[in-house]
């Protein structure tokens, strides 16, 4: 049976610390589905130029489709639900700035 969405598994790593000796977290490793090709939109905002290097383009596309994706699949949730409107419009206005012809 096909699914509705894409499914991922997401594993956050915990690379260093601010002061040495500070304990290092175990991997953190979980699934996750979403409407949307999540590498496609890392690839789109990576070629945004909007970042400063190709890892805050993947943290910021992939931060912002799971905290949409929450919101949309928790609409009993009040507190999340005074995200959705503002997260749409930011989500339109990130698309159009991305269907726009660069500045010159």
């Amino acid at each position: 049976m096909a699914t509705r969405g894409h499914r991922y598994r997401i594993t956050l790593q915990h690379l260093s610390a601010p002061r040495e000796g500070d304990t290092l977290h175990e991997s953190l490793t979980f699934e996750d589905g979403n409407h949307d090709d999540l590498f496609r939109i890392v690839d789109l905002q990576r070629g945004s130029g909007r970042f400063a290097n190709a890892d805050e383009a993947a943290a910021f596309a992939l931060g912002l489709k799971l905290l949409g994706e929450a919101v949309l699949r928790n609409r009993d949730d009040a507190l999340l639900q005074t995200l959705k409107a503002p997260l749409v419009e930011f989500i339109r206005g990130l698309k159009a700035s991305l269907a726009a012809p660069p500045a010159q």
